[in-house]
């Protein structure tokens, strides 16, 4: 288990899409705890092999207390639409409001191969929704019409600064004051 660089805009890897994993031994262990070590290091909600530099069909996404490590995801169903707040942690520094669906069904592996459902709405379907995108190579900024819709981070934090000069604020947490919360998703 290691906390490994995480792969940023601009790197070709980020835009690879993932091969199918049809091993489930040490290999894919150690990718999903590197994974999941650097996601909490950063701090995120998620993150996607491909931003280790890895091309494999793996994620990991953490929203309250509930790791969920998905292999080979697909999503089955979907329910809804929500604009809010997205960031990635690829895509240090900013934010956009992205258009996701309100809720998502999905059809994994775990570790070991066996079959898993996770079903979220909220924060969680955004974060599927999300990593699920890594792994075909897809970022948020590919939703935005332009990259003017970028906010930068420090935008959302001039209002309520805490004075500390870091922006703990938005790395996975709710932004005080009048913004919506802004998840760095990974």
């Amino acid at each position: 288990m290691t906390v490994k660089p995480i792969v940023l805009l601009g790197d070709p890897t980020l835009r690879l899409k993932g091969e199918p994993v049809d091993s489930f031994g040490k290999y894919l262990h150690e990718l999903l705890d590197d994974l999941t070590d650097t996601m909490r290091a950063a701090p995120g909600v998620g993150l996607a092999a491909p931003q280790l530099g890895v091309a494999l069909q793996a994620c990991v996404v953490e929203v309250g207390d509930q790791v969920h490590e998905l292999v080979n995801p697909r999503i089955v169903r979907t329910d809804g639409s929500d604009n809010d707040l997205e960031g990635c942690l690829s895509i240090p520094g900013y934010v956009a409001y992205v258009e996701r669906h309100e809720k998502v069904w999905v059809v994994a592996q775990n570790r070991l191969g066996k079959k898993v459902k996770v079903a979220g709405s909220g924060l969680l379907s955004r974060a599927l929704q999300h990593e699920l995108d890594h792994l075909q190579g897809k970022l948020y900024i590919d939703y935005l019409a332009s990259m003017d819709e970028l906010i930068p981070v420090s935008q959302l934090n001039s209002e309520d600064d805490d004075g500390d000069g870091d922006d703990d604020e938005v790395e996975g947490q709710p932004v005080t004051g009048h913004h919506h919360h802004a998840p760095v998703l990974a």
